[in-house]
């Protein structure tokens, strides 16, 4: 045990340090998202490459390959992997816009089921017509392809879109909510083509209501879920407020986290799901702002894990002999994605941009793809050279997703220009200081007056312009600094507050000005400062 543990915290402190130092050069001389320098950073000091070299004082490789394991790291290392995961889609729910999020269900459901079933077909017609030994689109072989080819991986997208600040953009919310049902119908289809699987290797006959009801145990989870979080949200909210103290707020919402990410694994489904819906219910509570501030320390330490761990994944020599295949295959995967999902989303109100955009968003592959090919694997329906395409495919995929996204999100707004219009429903003015001190001091004082009445206030990880999310229970406020202007947008139902709040601390501030303008000079000014500071001091 003391052996395994030393290799653990070598294996971390090398993939901490190689995955902040790889995903800077990224970021700031490639002009590439850390996500892709993290992944490479996996490729690089995995298993397949320098990992696989004996230390001496380890007696052995620092990242071994387990024997008789579909997956080539450690299920230690695994586990860390997985925790990440589970941070990750928490986090990404909770920058999530619930409005807005439901706002364009609908619209991700046309994008997920869309999705699925192009890349399904286009996966499994491909098999049938490329691989030798499978005779038709319904062998096993094919159908396992089929399923590979449906998975999107939501954390490389939600990483990509929390870095650009679109998680809560209309494009944003419809890939979450595409990914989310994405994800369940490929379980839901595995767990079919595990059956189908089980069922032609016994040569016996095909139980569809054990089936059916392991798809309706999945769905079902999911859909309550998702209705209870929401509805019993501020309930939580409130609950959490009791511990005062905003580390064991942020340390107890974590845990709810990962006990609905367990209870979603043993529902059948991916962890992430229930750590998402965990995030996503959450969001719209007024301490949403002050979780995510306290989760993003354990969020930058474990997230690179998670992608080095995708990255250590991929084994070259596996892929030699279906290099065609393989590169054929990505490319139906990709398409399937592309038009399978861009295609109802341009139908659902989206113009050709921001079509693109969804679609791109549903590239990626990952920790749902590793899963479904190691089933697979497991089960005999496909070799290690087909696994070896799964790998290809998330390989090439979540290579080229970032770039893309990132690229898509340069132009302008997605919806359609009637939809855009009609999108713009807050209430927004300004107040104009004349002065950038001044704007800041006053800015200060609203926070001040914000937090008196028990709102929450959080700045946003922006430099310019300097952003306030102002919040409490169902109130919801933004206040921007630009320059010497401030300004303010809320729900139309909200406006009156705000105004009164600001016209307020306005009057306070006049009162002041009053009082100071009334002092003639420098001395009397000094001396009625001074009597009205020890005039306030009590023996």
């Amino acid at each position: 045990m003391t052996h395994l543990m030393t290799r653990l915290v070598l294996q971390l402190a090398i993939i901490v340090i190689a995955a902040k130092i790889i995903g800077q050069i990224f970021e700031k001389y490639l002009r590439q998202p850390r996500v892709l320098g993290e992944l490479t950073t996996g490729i690089i000091i995995g298993p397949y490459m320098l990992g696989q070299f004996a230390l001496p004082l380890l007696n052995g490789p620092l990242f071994p390959i387990p024997a008789g394991s579909t997956i080539p790291v450690s299920p230690e290392l695994y586990g860390f992997a997985v925790v990440a995961s589970i941070i990750l889609l928490f986090l990404a729910g909770l920058e999530t816009d619930l409005s807005t999020f439901l706002k364009f269900a609908v619209a991700g459901t046309a994008v997920g089921v869309g999705g699925v079933i192009l890349s399904f077909f286009l996966g499994s017609a491909l098999t049938w017509l490329f691989v030798p030994g499978v005779p038709s689109m319904f062998h096993p072989t094919a159908l396992f392809m089929g399923t590979l080819a449906t998975a999107t991986s939501v954390g490389i997208t939600a990483r990509i879109l929390s870095e650009k600040k679109k998680i809560s953009s209309p494009e944003g919310v419809t890939i979450l909510a595409g990914a989310v049902l994405d994800d369940v119908l490929g379980i839901v289809i595995l767990a079919v083509v595990v059956g189908l699987v089980k069922v032609n290797k016994a040569g016996g006959s095909l139980e569809w209501i054990k089936i059916v009801m392991i798809a309706g145990k999945a769905f079902g989870f999911w859909i309550v879920c998702t209705l209870v979080g929401v509805l019993i949200a501020p309930k939580i909210s409130r609950s959490l407020k009791w511990f005062k103290k905003p580390e064991t707020i942020a340390g107890v919402s974590l845990g709810i986290a990962l006990i609905l990410a367990g209870l979603s694994e043993m529902a059948g489904l991916a962890m992430i799901i229930g750590a998402y819906i965990t995030g996503l219910s959450l969001s719209r509570t007024d301490v949403a702002s002050l979780i995510e501030e306290k989760i993003t320390g354990i969020y930058d330490f474990f997230v690179p894990i998670f992608f080095c761990v995708m990255g250590m994944m991929v084994n070259f020599s596996a892929m030699k002999g279906v290099v065609l295949f393989g590169f054929v295959y990505t490319l139906g995967a990709i398409i399937g994605k592309i038009v399978g999902c861009g295609g109802p989303a341009l139908l659902m109100g989206f113009n050709p941009r921001g079509a693109f955009r969804v679609g791109a968003g549903m590239l990626p592959r990952g920790e749902v793809t590793l899963i479904v090919a190691g089933v697979g694997l497991s089960s005999g329906a496909i070799g290690q050279d087909l696994f070896g395409v799964a790998i290809i495919t998330l390989l090439v995929a979540s290579v080229i997703a970032p770039p893309i996204l990132v690229k898509s999100f340069d132009g302008g707004p997605g919806l359609k220009k009637e939809l855009e219009e009609k999108r713009e429903e807050l209430s927004t003015f300004e107040l104009d200081l004349k002065n950038e001190t001044m704007a800041e001091f006053m800015a200060s004082r609203i926070q001040n007056a914000f937090v008196s009445e028990d709102f929450f206030v959080h700045r946003l990880h922006s430099a310019h312009p300097v952003i306030y999310r102002i919040r409490k229970e169902d109130i919801f406020i933004t206040m921007t600094i630009h320059g010497e202007t401030l300004e303010f947008s809320t729900a139309p139902s909200n406006a009156q507050l705000v105004r009164l709040m600001v016209f307020e601390e306005i009057l306070v501030m006049k009162d002041l000005l009053a009082s100071l303008d009334k002092m003639q000079n420098p001395a009397s000014m000094g001396t009625e400062l001074l009597t009205g500071f020890f005039s306030g001091i009590r023996p």
